[in-house]
């Protein structure tokens, strides 16, 4: 796994890993059922040093995990594992924020679909205990340790 910088902050910890334009698209990617290699590098126009090196560490790093290809040929598949999957959230919030602010109306774009129902995923946002929204204002951090 790679070395987490000397920050103390989870967010900078966070964007040193996945901040880059080319991992978080990745992710991205790998979450709308891309595996290998060639369609990641299609589906992003990345140059291919630059996709290995952003696939390297996010294998490095437990994002993805490599297999072999799930059709038996001679190629590697990148899958996302557990702690990979864990960042659907971070995707969706940014996706729907995308959405909200940089898209003119009737504009086309892209929408993230409940499979179940059909209909588009409900915006994500924090929740207190008891419910309700919880604005930015009414948190605070905690230096722990």
């Amino acid at each position: 796994m790679s070395t987490p910088t000397p920050q103390p902050c989870p967010v900078a910890r966070s964007v040193d890993l996945i901040g880059d334009r080319w991992s978080l698209l990745i992710v991205r990617d790998a979450f709308d059922g891309m595996r290998r290699f060639g369609d990641f590098q299609r589906s992003l126009g990345v140059a291919r040093n630059i996709l290995s090196d952003r696939l390297r560490k996010l294998v490095e790093a437990g994002i993805l995990a490599t297999r072999a290809a799930s059709d038996g040929s001679a190629y590697q598949e990148y899958v996302l594992t557990a702690k990979g999957e864990q960042l659907f959230p971070v995707v969706v919030a940014l996706r729907q924020w995308g959405e909200r602010h940089l898209f003119m109306r009737g504009e086309r774009h892209s929408q993230l679909l409940d499979n179940h129902t059909g209909k588009p995923v409900p915006y994500m946002a924090p929740r207190a205990a008891d419910g309700n929204a919880l604005p930015a204002s009414g948190t605070r951090v905690k230096k722990i340790g």
